[in-house]
C-alpha cells in the first residue's frame, strides 16, 4: 500500500469513519459483500444492490447492468465522497440513456449503420444512435439483470456476473456466455476481468462506462482535473461519431495527453473534431498495444481533493468521453442536476467500428476460444 494512502486510511479512521457511509451498511473490509434489494422492474423482477469495501475502497453495485452505483473514496484528509455519477432509483436507471456506471456488450462503442458482414454474411444490428448502433443496441447488457455470485478470497473481495446472451440477441449471432468479475483488492484497486464464450462467430467488446468526477458526485465540473494517457495516436471520426480508419497523431492537436493537462485546456479550441464530438468522445489508441497482462496508461487527478486514478488494461484502445452530452435534465444521489463536463468516461476497449475497420485490431470470437479483458484502477490521495 502506497504511503499516501496508509496516512489517508489512517486520518479516515482517525475521524469516526466506519463502513457505514451515505446510509448504507457494508460488511467490514474484505468480507462478505452485503446484499440488499434495490427495487424492482416494471415486470415485477428484483433488482439488488451489493455493497463491499476493501483497502479503504467501497463500492456499490446493481444486478440490472452490472452498474456500478457508486464508488466511494477518501480525500488527502481521509474523507469519503461517492465519485461516480448515477441515480438513487432503479426507475431512473430503466428510463435513463447516459449508460451511467454500466457494464457495456456486446459490443462497446459504436459499429457503423448497425451492421457488419462475418465470414459473407451480413448482420443487422439493433440501431439506437441515429443510424448506427451504440454500445449494443437499445436493449444491451446495461439492461439485463445479471446473475452475481459473492465472493471472498485471496484476491480479495468481489461480485461474479454472470450473463447469457442468447443467439440473434440486438441482431448478434452467436449464444455468448459472459462473466464479469469486479474485485476489491486488499490495496483497494478496483479490478475488472471479463470472460465470454461463443457457439457462433460473432464479435465482442466489453467494457464499463462509469462516469467519473473525483471532486465527487454532484460537486460541478471536470475540467480542471488533469489526465494523461499513453497515446500518440486517437482515432478521427466523422459527423456519426465513427473512425474514418484514419490513425491521427495527436501531436500539435488537443488530444495530446502524453504529459498531464486538464481536461478543459484545449477543449474550447476552434478543432473539427472537438466541435463535431462537443468536446472529447474519441478513441485513443494506446502505445501498449494489446498486452496479456494490464499494463498503465492513464492517471487522472483532482488537485482539489487530491484524488488520483490510475488505470492499467489489456485493451489496445480507451474512449475518452467528457460527459458533453449531459444537460441538467439528470439529476444525481446528491439532489444536484449534472451538467455538460460533470463527468467523464475512461472506457478501456477495442476501436469502435473495428468488425467494418480492417486495419483496427479485431474483435471477432469464434467457438472454442476465450475472449478475455481485464482494467485495473488503483486509487491515492495527497
Amino acid at each position: 500500500m502506497e504511503t499516501s494512502r496508509r496516512t489517508v486510511l489512517a486520518s479516515a479512521a482517525a475521524v469516526g469513519l466506519t463502513a457505514a457511509v451515505a446510509g448504507t451498511s457494508y460488511a467490514a473490509e474484505g468480507k462478505k459483500p452485503v446484499k440488499e434489494l434495490f427495487g424492482k422492474l416494471a415486470d415485477g423482477t428484483k433488482v439488488y444492490r451489493w455493497s463491499l469495501a476493501n483497502g479503504g475502497t467501497r463500492m456499490k453495485v446493481l444486478s440490472y447492468g452490472g452498474i456500478v452505483q457508486s464508488l466511494e473514496l477518501p480525500d488527502r484528509r481521509g474523507r469519503y465522497t461517492n465519485v461516480s455519477l448515477g441515480y438513487d432509483t432503479i426507475e431512473a436507471y430503466v428510463a435513463g440513456t447516459t449508460f451511467f456506471g454500466a457494464t457495456i456488450g456486446r459490443y462497446g462503442n459504436r459499429i457503423a449503420k448497425g451492421r457488419f458482414t462475418l465470414d459473407g454474411k451480413t448482420h443487422q444490428l439493433s440501431v439506437n444512435d441515429g443510424e448506427n448502433s451504440l454500445h449494443g443496441g437499445a436493449k444491451g447488457f446495461d439492461t439485463r439483470v445479471w446473475d452475481v455470485e459473492p465472493f471472498t478470497d485471496s484476491s480479495g473481495v468481489g461480485l461474479r456476473m454472470h450473463y447469457t446472451s442468447v443467439d440473434g440477441e440486438m441482431g448478434y449471432p452467436g449464444t455468448l456466455r459472459v462473466t464479469v468479475t469486479y474485485t476489491l483488492t486488499a490495496r483497494g484497486d478496483w479490478r475488472i476481468d471479463y470472460a465470454a464464450t461463443t457457439d457462433k462467430a460473432t464479435v465482442v467488446n466489453l467494457t464499463n462506462h462509469t462516469y467519473y468526477n473525483l471532486a465527487g458526485e454532484g460537486s460541478g465540473g471536470i475540467y480542471d482535473h488533469e489526465l494523461s494517457l499513453a497515446a500518440s495516436r486517437f482515432t478521427p471520426t466523422d459527423s456519426g461519431l465513427i473512425p474514418t480508419g484514419e490513425l491521427a497523431k495527436v501531436a500539435g492537436t488537443p488530444f495530446d495527453f502524453r504529459r498531464a493537462k486538464t481536461v478543459g485546456e484545449d477543449i474550447r479550441v476552434s478543432h473539427e473534431q472537438l466541435v463535431t464530438a462537443k468536446g472529447f468522445d474519441h478513441n485513443w489508441v494506446l502505445d501498449k498495444g494489446i498486452t496479456k497482462h494490464p499494463e498503465h496508461f492513464a492517471t487522472l487527478r483532482d488537485p482539489e481533493s487530491g484524488r488520483s486514478m490510475k488505470i492499467a488494461t489489456t485493451e489496445p484502445g480507451v474512449q475518452f468521453y467528457s460527459g458533453n452530452f449531459l444537460d441538467g435534465t439528470l439529476t444525481g444521489p446528491s439532489g444536484r442536476t449534472y451538467r455538460q463536463g460533470d463527468g467523464l468516461c475512461l472506457e478501456t476497449q477495442h476501436f469502435p467500428d473495428s468488425p467494418n475497420q480492417p486495419k483496427f485490431p479485431s474483435t471477432v470470437l469464434r467457438p472454442g476460444q476465450t475472449y478475455r479483458s481485464s482494467t485495473v484502477h488503483s486509487f491515492s490521495a495527497r
